[in-house]
């Protein structure tokens, strides 16, 4: 609208009871603008203050001064007129749905660019394609935030298994406003042993949280059913998912901590088609736990899943991660793979907490995909 029709314009959005200039633009830098928020109040002699109460299109071709101004919002209205220089002007309700979301101005201050009567219904229309953006990212941002609550309700409050420390961090996706399918879950098996999850569901849709929710409270039930090895436990969650006909792809790990009678834990667990764990030792050393590795979940009911068992040194940290937190489009995964080992170093001597605080930021800014994280740490030695 700057500078094809106006020398200087203006959007002002209702915020509740009160008034916010969301952006200004002008032929000329420095051009003045009023302080805002200010409150709208219930009647007003401005153009704006009528025009946020629904009034207009309106053009203006004199200006009263300053001193003549009849309240406060007035005053403010005809001074910045007057540091305009205004010619003619014209004010305009912004509306979406039949709501009145705020008001645009337009000025003109240049000799023989004059606002007419004829330029009304094109602000008019302006205004409304305004209203329609500023409507829709409205809608976008509440359906992205409930979704996210929607997401973060699905997953776990983590149990405290002391010695060990576990913590967990789950990120949503920046450029999209579905849920996801990655979570994450920390329980105690029926021998006290604690259990450690983490999978994916593909897709970023309603479908893909309700079948992560489904998937999480199968493998609970079936690891209370009976004990026995998570791959054993995965083989019989492979069977129920076959059973329960949903037709998804899932990737997860499952694993147990084992504590032997010398005092050293032990990491047992089978990997469903899942980004391998990550140890990290207390001197920032990191390997990738890829043994235990095997197909997606329900790809085959009748080959056995293998199991892998390894002996953590004390005040290690084991990761469990989902693939958002190493792939980029731009890059192979090998590359992703080799950041995250260099990213956990730098990070290893923090606590669990902040190790799990600082991880998701050391991503892209606009991550295009979900990211969770479980981390787990060994307690010192005896």
């Amino acid at each position: 609208m700057v500078p094809a029709l106006a020398d200087w314009c203006a959007v002002d959005l209702l915020d509740g009871e009160t008034v916010r200039r969301v952006s200004v633009a002008g032929r000329e830098a420095g051009q003045p603008s009023i302080d805002l928020p200010w409150a709208l109040p219930a009647t007003s002699h401005a153009r704006l203050a009528r025009a946020l109460l629904g009034a207009g299109p309106v053009l203006l071709t004199r200006f009263t001064a300053p001193g003549q101004a009849t309240d406060a919002v007035h005053r403010r209205e005809l001074e910045q007129f007057e540091r305009l220089r205004a010619d003619t002007a014209i004010l305009a309700s912004v509306r979406a749905r039949g709501q009145v979301l705020g008001a645009l101005t337009l000025v003109t201050n240049t000799p023989g660019r004059s606002l007419t009567k004829e330029d009304l219904p094109l602000v008019e229309d302006l205004a409304h394609r305004v209203g329609l953006a500023v409507d829709n990212a409205r809608l976008y941002l509440l359906q992205k935030q409930m979704a996210q609550r929607m997401q973060l309700s699905l997953l776990p409050r983590l149990p405290d298994i002391a010695p060990l420390q576990v913590a967990a961090r789950y990120t949503p996706a920046r450029e999209s406003s579905a849920v996801g399918g990655d979570w994450y879950d920390c329980f105690r098996l029926p021998d006290g042993a604690p259990a450690l999850v983490i999978g994916d569901i593909a897709g970023h849709d309603l479908q893909a949280a309700v079948q992560m929710s489904q998937v999480r409270n199968m493998t609970r039930a079936l690891a209370w059913d009976r004990q026995g090895p998570p791959s054993e436990i995965v083989g019989r969650l492979d069977r129920a998912l076959d059973g329960v006909g949903e037709g998804m792809v899932a990737t997860m790990v499952l694993a147990r901590l084992e504590n032997s009678a010398t005092g050293r834990w032990r990491l047992r667990w089978t990997n469903a088609g899942h980004p391998p764990p990550l140890l990290i030792t207390r001197a920032g050393e990191t390997r990738f736990l890829q043994d235990g590795h095997d197909r997606i979940l329900g790809a085959d009911l009748t080959a056995p899943r293998p199991d892998a068992c390894r002996a953590l040194p004390p005040e290690s940290t084991v990761l469990f991660y989902t693939d958002g937190l190493i792939e980029r489009r731009t890059e192979s995964l090998d590359r992703g793979m080799t950041r995250l080992r260099q990213q956990t170093t730098a990070l290893s001597n923090l606590d669990i907490e902040t190790f799990c605080d600082k991880l998701p930021t050391m991503t892209r800014p606009d991550n295009e995909d979900d990211i969770a994280v479980l981390a787990l740490r060994l307690p010192p030695a005896h």
